[in-house]
């Protein structure tokens, strides 16, 4: 009687679960999907609310009805029907708590999707950002043209026995390559005054940059290659979190599996077989310690996926706060007025591409919704039914 009187109860109102849906395309994706979850768990709310109620009343007005009662049969009856009541209203609590878990569950794993996307795209962006061999040939004046004609000039030139030539590893350094060539132009005795400041004018422009920003430059490669390292284990730990997300379910395919082969309607069916369970358990079994246990399995992810997103959300600060301060390093260098054309190509390029990182950690890769309070109270169901 009761499991026909809760069948019949979902085929007229379970419709209107399903129709929660909100259009949020103008907002981003991890916002759509908290809007989703708040408006399905009202909903699911909104009818179990007046339902259980009901059943409350009643309960109620058969107890005032026990104690008028005069008869034992009326008194039986009563209670004969009290037992139902309540036998439907705890069903109508397992059901309510079935709903709200799966929907969670569900939004739940969406938003691992989004994270996953996210980190993915960090990690292409890294991947693209400025190599150790570009940064070391913008940072180093041995790649200058300008540079290396002077070397090669005071080389071919320079014929006095007091004389010496660095190894290769000194004339690939930046200092003492610098060093020797400034003793080699000044000491030369082939060159006059003029010729040598005129070999000076050349290479100043190349050697006021390399001696300012080598080391920041430097800096900011040695740094990004953290980030990227930071990044590589911020992946790994969403990995893992998605092995615990589905192990209660028993689905086997790991996250980049499951999104290469765009598996999300098995877990959708696992999920299904799994409710399945729990309600046999409930009812034909009678286990239902087994049955609440199997729920608290399914729960616990969702607590672990708001420990991971903390962590996502720190690292994408940490990772704005790097990039801002690398812009600082970057403006600071403000070349003379006769070496504003000289600034290589690329010097520029790497500032525009830090500018628009920061517009994307500030943005694309961080979902600031997910930091807040709405999603624990529809993940977790508090504050969701007023």
């Amino acid at each position: 009687m009761n499991k026909i009187i809760i069948a019949v109860l979902f085929v007229i109102l379970l419709p209107k679960i399903i129709e929660a849906k909100v259009n949020y395309s103008e907002k981003d994706e991890v916002n759509r999907l908290i809007e989703e979850l708040y408006l399905q768990e009202r909903r699911i709310n909104e009818i179990y609310f007046p339902l259980k109620l009901r059943i409350q009343n009643e309960l109620r007005q058969l107890s005032n009805q026990l104690k008028r009662s005069s008869t034992p049969d009326e008194q039986l009856k009563i209670l004969v029907k009290k037992d139902q009541l309540r036998n439907i209203f705890q069903s109508l609590i397992f059901n309510q708590q079935n709903e709200l878990i799966r929907v969670r569950y569900l939004k739940g794993l969406e938003v691992i999707k989004i994270l996953y996307e996210k980190i993915i795209a960090l990690d292409h962006h890294f991947s693209s950002m400025i190599t150790f061999n570009e940064m070391n040939s913008i940072s180093n004046p041995n790649n200058y043209r300008e540079f290396g004609e002077i070397k090669e000039l005071l080389k071919s030139s320079n014929k006095r026995k007091m004389g010496f030539e660095l190894g290769d590893i000194l004339n690939d350094n930046i200092y003492t390559s610098i060093l020797h060539t400034f003793i080699s132009l000044f000491t030369s005795t082939e060159s006059s005054k003029t010729k040598k400041e005129q070999n000076l004018e050349k290479i100043e422009c190349v050697l006021d940059f390399s001696l300012k920003m080598h080391s920041d430059l430097n800096t900011i490669y040695f740094e990004s290659s953290f980030l990227k390292k930071s990044n590589d284990n911020t992946l790994e730990k969403l990995n893992n979190l998605f092995l615990d997300y589905i192990k209660p379910i028993k689905y086997k395919l790991t996250l980049s599996q499951c999104r290469n082969t765009d598996d999300w309607d098995e877990i959708k069916v696992k999920l299904d077989d799994y409710f399945t369970l729990v309600d046999h358990k409930n009812t034909n079994s009678m286990d239902i310690y087994g049955a609440h246990k199997m729920k608290i399995d399914l729960e616990f992810p969702i607590d672990q996926l708001l420990q991971f997103i903390n962590h996502y959300n720190s690292f994408v600060d940490q990772g704005s706060k790097f990039y801002e301060k690398f812009a600082i390093m970057l403006d600071s260098y403000d070349p003379p007025l006769n070496c504003v054309s000289s600034i290589p190509v690329q010097f520029k390029s790497l500032q525009d591409n830090i500018s628009i990182s920061i517009q994307k950690f500030n943005a694309a890769y961080k979902p600031v919704e997910v930091n807040g309070s709405k999603l624990k109270e529809v993940l977790y169901g508090v504050s969701v039914f007023d």
